[in-house]
């Protein structure tokens, strides 16, 4: 079972950096990428990026993004 969890945590990670990389290049937008980890919400993806050393610009149309996606959670 230990292997098994290893496994899965590396597999994680390894999609993780791909999906970094991937952003970074301009080959994935900031939507797909959140729905290619599975956040539920941009600022659960920033925070994650944030941690990689990855920032993005923030505007109004992202404000308005997380105020729907609050709104879809029912927060």
């Amino acid at each position: 079972m230990r292997w098994e969890e290893d496994s899965d945590a590396l597999a994680r990670r390894a999609l993780e950096g791909l999906a970094v990389e991937e952003f970074r290049a301009g080959r994935l937008t900031q939507p797909e990428l959140r729905r290619l980890l599975g956040f539920g919400t941009r600022t659960a993806l920033d925070a994650f990026l944030k941690e990689r050393g990855v920032y993005v610009d923030y505007d109004h149309a992202d404000l308005m993004q997380d105020l729907r996606d609050l709104d879809h959670l029912g927060l």
